[in-house]
């Protein structure tokens, strides 16, 4: 990896925890969860971009990392429907 891929990576980085922070503190003050889901969703993203950043061998444990990601996701597409069968039903 290049300096510049390097710098982008940690860019990437910086912003989805920063955006996981922020949705963090909405969640803080409005307990919904689906701003928990957001922050646990850029909280993942940035963490496995930083695993990325600094494993020998990206390409080894790729499967797990996006395991996670998926994981993730799926969490976040569950919030997001059971938030709109919530105000549908209500």
């Amino acid at each position: 990896m290049n300096v510049i891929d390097g710098l982008l990576v940690g860019l990437i980085v910086g912003l989805a925890l920063t955006a996981s922070l922020f949705f963090l503190k909405f969640w803080n003050t409005s307990r919904d969860p689906l701003f928990i889901a957001f922050s646990v969703v850029f909280a993942v993203e940035g963490l496995s971009r930083l695993y990325g950043l600094f494993s020998s061998l990206p390409s080894d444990p790729a499967p797990l990392v996006y395991s996670i990601r998926l994981f993730a996701y799926l969490l976040l597409v569950a919030s997001i429907v059971r938030k709109n069968r919530k105000s549908t039903s209500g």
